[in-house]
């Protein structure tokens, strides 16, 4: 892993073969980690790996105010990153919280997105279209909003915690990354700047669309998101789209459905 300064915030970013570069943007518990089944795969088939921890995770920068994990910051860090790494272009591949980074990226810097993998949540603009059931799925965010969210959370050896993230096939080394010191004050951080109730109240932002070639994947087995968000975020891209469901994955397809996974991904990517 490399350090690298983003935006008010040094990262860690695992920067790994030559080639085409391939930016992957991981969400929550997770790290750079979560890529390593595609990390190898890509870098085989010629393309230049780069994966950073997010500020708040990893080894990573964790910030104490809240306002420092609101997306655009999150934009500028791999803004930040391509520019040290002297890459004009790369492609982008984002999953959960990275998912959003990775749509922000490409639809405000779209002179740096060649192509665009989105996984698992939906471009931000289509969260007016919001329903009972994907309320009702999203109830955490609603927890995570309260200061007794970090104790609820790890009390009992993170019993509420195990069973929310229950399907998470490395579970026990995500509680261990988040039982260090501000970690998971920081993680949640992401949360508490972007999901608040109070910004359902804030007008719709009127942003470009994507003009990037995208691909959306969805896993049938997501514990926490619905199709329609994927399937809906075409409206929200000029540029040639395509979306496949993943069959038998949970939340955490390019964990435990790699190899389907990776298959799209060299599939679109070349």
């Amino acid at each position: 892993m490399r350090r690298i300064g983003g935006d008010g915030v040094e990262l860690a970013v695992l920067d790994e073969g030559e080639g085409v570069p391939v930016l992957l943007i991981h969400g929550f518990p997770d790290s750079a980690d979560l890529w390593r089944h595609q990390v190898n795969v890509l870098t085989a088939a010629g393309f230049r790996a780069i994966a950073p921890d997010l500020r708040g995770f990893g080894a990573s920068g964790k910030p104490e105010a809240v306002e420092d994990y609101r997306l655009g910051r999150s934009v500028g860090d791999m803004v930040a990153i391509l520019d040290a790494l002297a890459i004009e272009r790369a492609h982008v591949v984002g999953h959960d919280w990275g998912a959003g980074v990775a749509w922000a990226l490409a639809s405000l810097h779209p002179q740096r997105v060649d192509r665009l993998v989105a996984m698992s949540v939906g471009h931000p603009g289509t969260r007016t279209e919001r329903t009972l059931e994907s309320r009702q799925r999203a109830w955490y965010t609603l927890l995570f909003q309260f200061a007794e969210a970090e104790a609820l959370l790890s009390r009992e050896d993170w019993k509420l915690f195990r069973e929310w993230a229950a399907t998470h096939p490395d579970l026990e080394a995500r509680i261990a990354a988040l039982s260090e010191p501000g970690a998971l004050t920081a993680g949640l951080g992401w949360y508490r700047a972007n999901l608040h109730p109070a910004r359902d109240l804030d007008p719709p932002r009127d942003v470009p669309p994507v003009q990037a070639p995208t691909l959306g994947l969805w896993s049938d087995g997501d514990a926490y998101l619905t199709e329609h968000f994927m399937v809906r975020s075409a409206d929200q891209v000029s540029g040639p789209w395509r979306y496949e469901r993943v069959a038998g994955a949970s939340h955490w397809m390019q964990l435990d459905a790699a190899d389907r996974v990776n298959a799209l991904l060299l599939e679109f990517l070349a």
